[in-house]
């Protein structure tokens, strides 16, 4: 037997020995779509960050929709935001991450200076040079220099009995969304309690100790200070009051009163205004602000 004829003889012994080839499977039949399970609508917008989340529901096949959605009315919290898989929708995650990038815009950003000049306020300026700096040493946030001492005191004169201060702080959106709103109605409050406001001060790069330090200046019984919150992801426009009655530097935050979430999701900046006034009322009455304030008003 020569070599051709010993190949041949090898390559039929493969043929036989070798299994069929099995049938390649053929594609699976898609499952019916079960009732109710079709994805939820999103309505079509420009900006994703313009969904109003409490009245976006994107849960497969809810038991109760309706009372969902009334859950929901009430809190900006993010639930009933459905899955794909194991994974988020798209419009949960894109809304996620819309929502994060607000937030660092905001920290990041200035108030304009129209606002404080549109709006009559006296500026001063911390000893932070610019936002970096601000950022990282928060005790330059709660201190003037010689120069923007003499402004604020000249501001405010000597010994006032309120003296209302807006702060740039973390989130300049929320202070030129809310503030100007929340003290007019401030103002009007303390008038219709026979209370009179001076002139309100614009501080940039503010922190809140930079209230005790105008306490220790002009010698006020009590100073508001309006400012922007650090931004999270419900909103970026969030604000705060704090009120100290005999703020001095050293106060402990304990002697503080503070109204928070100021904002449209949260408590409106007219109505946190008129709450905010009738609180400077009850401190001045009270001769105590904070902790001391909230015993005295429990007791």
């Amino acid at each position: 037997m020569n070599r051709e004829e010993l190949r041949a003889l090898v390559a039929q012994l493969l043929r036989e020995e070798a299994p069929e080839a099995p049938e390649p499977p053929s594609a699976p039949e898609p499952p019916a779509p079960r009732p109710g399970a079709a994805a939820p609508e999103v309505p079509p917008v420009d900006d994703i960050s313009q969904l109003d989340l409490r009245k976006l529901y994107l849960v497969d096949r809810p038991a109760n929709r309706e009372a969902f959605l009334a859950l929901k009315a009430r809190t900006p919290a993010r639930i009933g935001v459905g899955r794909a898989g194991a994974r988020y929708r798209t419009v949960t995650m894109l809304r996620f991450r819309a929502d994060h990038a607000a937030a660092q815009d905001s920290v990041f950003s200035q108030v304009p200076e129209s606002f404080w000049k549109d709006n009559g306020l006296v500026y001063v300026k911390t000893r932070c040079e610019d936002k970096d700096q601000y950022l990282t040493r928060p005790d330059l946030g709660r201190r003037f220099d010689e120069a923007n001492q003499a402004v604020i005191r000249e501001a405010c004169g000597p010994s006032p009995r309120v003296v209302l201060v807006i702060g740039d702080g973390l989130s300049p959106k929320a202070i030129t969304a809310n503030a100007m709103d929340c003290a007019r109605a401030i103002a009007q409050g303390l008038e219709a309690g026979g209370l009179s406001l001076g002139k309100t001060l614009y501080v940039q790069y503010c922190r809140v100790g930079a209230s005790d330090h105008i306490g220790s200046l002009t010698g006020a019984e009590l100073v508001c200070m309006l400012v922007g919150e650090r931004p999270g992801l419900v909103t970026a426009e969030s604000m705060s009051a704090y009120l100290t009655y005999e703020p001095r530097i050293g106060v402990p935050e304990s002697a503080r009163t503070v109204v928070s979430n100021i904002h449209r999701q949260g408590t409106p900046a007219v109505e946190a205004g008129a709450h905010i006034a009738s609180l400077i009322l009850q401190i001045l009455e009270h001769r105590c602000s904070g902790v001391a304030f909230r015993r005295e008003v429990e007791g």
